[in-house]
């Protein structure tokens, strides 16, 4: 009998099996992996993000990925905006979307941000993806 048949008959029953499924994986130990420092809670409640203009440079960075249909198939970009002067800072460019793209986007905006003798250091990066 298929595994659909005898399921129907269980469950059309109401019999349940005393062998449970394997869990998909072991939960994660410690706190989230990002923290959300643009958020912030308006009067209603509801949780809204501040994506303003910093004072100054290398403070807010936003990123995206966009996926570009071409004649020989779809090409990803990775961008990188400073939000306080509104240029782009890093990109990346690939075929294939993957971590390695978002990656070397931030590479290619930490190493043209040092080369201008600005630091990077406490720069928050915002995604929306999650």
């Amino acid at each position: 009998m298929s595994p659909r048949t005898a399921w129907a008959i269980c469950s059309a029953n109401s019999w349940w099996s005393v062998f449970a499924k394997k869990r998909a994986g072991r939960p994660r130990p410690g706190p989230p992996v990002h923290d959300d420092l643009l958020a912030f809670e308006d009067d209603k409640g509801r949780t809204r993000h501040d994506f303003t203009a910093a004072e100054q440079v290398n403070t807010v960075w936003l990123t995206d990925i966009t996926e570009h249909k071409t004649n020989e198939g779809k090409l990803y970009l990775c961008a990188i905006k400073d939000a306080c002067s509104g240029r782009i800072v890093g990109y990346s460019i690939d075929s294939r979307m993957k971590s390695k793209l978002a990656v070397a986007a931030l590479n290619s905006a930490v190493s043209r941000r040092t080369a201008d003798d600005v630091g990077v250091a406490g720069c928050i990066v915002h995604s929306d993806g999650a």
